[in-house]
């Protein structure tokens, strides 16, 4: 009987997103902007307090500094409080958000993405500011 309700477990993990037949490993910025405008995802940005007041927020955004304690238990916080949703994680240029991502893959999390360019852009993909998406002011 436990191996039964772990399979199902199992099957019910490996069920593709909604709107996408494969969860993506990464979203353009855009691509993040209008998921979680949909509310498929939730965008977490990944940077530090002084990042944050040196560009401001993307709109709808959580804070969460992955530099600060307990962050990663904080992450499944936000997971937990969001059931189905994609947690779409954002940095400065995309370097952190996608080494992060890839570790956190490594783990066994599911549903987590890397948003390419981050705010700023790099050499191959715009960032959320050069494509005009809104941002808040911190704090």
């Amino acid at each position: 009987m436990k191996r039964r309700a772990f399979l199902t477990a199992a099957a019910l993990l490996a069920l593709p997103m909604p709107g996408w037949a494969q969860a993506p490993a990464s979203l353009s910025v855009r691509e993040a902007h209008e998921a979680a405008q949909a509310g498929r995802v939730v965008l977490v940005d990944i940077r530090t307090p002084e990042e944050w007041a040196d560009t401001g927020i993307p709109e709808g955004a959580i804070r969460l500094d992955m530099e600060g304690a307990g962050f990663e238990a904080r992450l499944a916080g936000v997971k937990l409080d969001n059931p189905g949703k994609t947690i779409a994680l954002i940095c400065r240029t995309g370097n952190r958000s996608s080494s992060l991502q890839r570790k956190l893959a490594g783990r066994g999390w599911r549903d987590v993405v890397d948003v390419r360019g981050g705010l700023l852009g790099n050499p191959r993909d715009k960032g959320w500011l050069s494509e005009n998406l809104p941002v808040k002011a911190y704090p």
